[in-house]
């Protein structure tokens, strides 16, 4: 899976956050609403960028360009989770969770969860 920018992701996660898929006119509104607004010509290249690296398809609707998600939110935040795990922690996972403990970036009920999810035998599916 290619590597995304960080404009490019806030469209993915305005379009997941919209069910995937977000017309032209969607995506504006929720940029507004973040208080980023982007001019129509940034937008238009982001999505483009997005088909071309098959994140994103595009469909016409009249007019209107319709943008769907090829890439689920899941499926993006698995592989660069793995890629940050090799590159970072040399793929120690528990180096990283030692990490979020000792700099308390884990709650308690963040680690309760875990630890009731690690008990269950870890299947997340």
């Amino acid at each position: 899976m290619q590597q995304i920018s960080e404009y490019e992701l806030i469209l993915m996660k305005i379009i997941w956050n919209n069910g995937g898929t977000a017309l032209y006119a969607e995506i504006v509104r929720a940029l507004e609403d973040r208080g980023t607004p982007w001019t129509k010509n940034t937008i238009i290249t982001l999505c483009s960028r997005l088909v071309d690296k098959s994140f994103l398809k595009t469909n016409k609707i009249g007019r209107r360009n319709e943008y769907t998600a090829v890439v689920s939110e899941a499926e993006y935040q698995e592989v660069q989770t793995q890629d940050f795990l090799e590159k970072v922690y040399e793929c120690d996972a528990k180096g990283l969770v030692a990490t979020l403990l000792q700099k308390d970036l884990l709650s308690c009920e963040d680690y309760e969860d875990l630890k009731r999810h690690w008990e269950k035998g870890g299947s997340h599916k």
